[in-house]
């Protein structure tokens, strides 16, 4: 199970990173997001894939008055999407016309969604923007929707200002990409682990209380998504 979430996470992250490269390609508008990281890209010169790695890591220093605690799968989110959004851009050529636009749009929102079923499914942890949406959420009492809309209207004002790419393509990723992760994200989810069955009590066994045992056996015994779960120890009497 732990070498198919690996693989679906990397997956997931190369094939987001892809798609970004394939919106840019498109040149019909980009996320909101990805409205602020060209803009700066374009203000500095630094390339987009490199601002998308420096802004995540800025992001994650916002975790930190909110108490959110970043996962193996919100780090490797932080490095390998901009890496791969690089990779896209090198190899992808932009459209000149019309229809070829309109299908790499197409195909940048199809692939967006599959990726984002593939990394989220793989539970390693939300990407450094998700965490933020969800963390400010929880410590505010916002909705999740309230918190991201919040967001969202302002990293895409001020990319808009810095003269990211606002368009139909903003638009049709908004309308689209939330229906289009619920529908995929239950056939990439990896099933949590069951916890332990209880162990049999053998002849002449007490069963210890789990306070008996130090921080370190029980944190082991946690699962990997910080989730808690049955822990049955047994010792034999003297």
């Amino acid at each position: 199970m732990l070498t198919r979430r690996l693989l679906q996470l990397f997956t997931g992250l190369a094939m987001y990173g892809i798609s970004l490269a394939m919106f840019i390609r498109a040149g019909l508008g980009l996320d909101p997001w990805d409205v602020f990281h060209q803009g700066v890209s374009g203000r500095t010169g630094l390339s987009i894939g490199v601002v998308v790695i420096i802004v995540s890591f800025l992001v994650l220093l916002l975790w930190i008055p909110l108490r959110q605690w970043p996962g193996f799968g919100t780090l490797c989110n932080a490095v390998l999407v901009g890496v791969f959004a690089d990779i896209g851009l090198a190899l992808i050529p932009a459209f000149s016309h019309l229809g070829g636009q309109i299908g790499m749009l197409a195909g940048a929102v199809l692939l967006n969604g599959i990726a984002s079923a593939c990394y989220i499914g793989a539970r390693f942890g939300p990407g450094a923007r998700d965490g933020l949406m969800t963390g400010l959420a929880r410590r505010t009492g916002w909705s999740v929707r309230i918190s991201r809309t919040l967001i969202e209207v302002v990293v895409l004002g001020v990319g808009w200002l810095l003269g990211g790419s606002v368009g139909v393509g903003t638009v049709v990723y908004a309308l689209a990409i939330g229906p289009l992760v619920q529908l995929l994200l239950p056939r990439f989810m990896v099933p949590a682990a069951l916890p332990a069955e209880p162990a049999v009590l053998e002849p002449n066994a007490v069963k210890l209380d789990a306070g008996e045992f130090d921080a370190a056996e029980l944190d082991a015994a946690g699962s990997d998504t910080g989730e808690p779960v049955a822990v049955e120890r047994v010792a034999r009497t003297p």
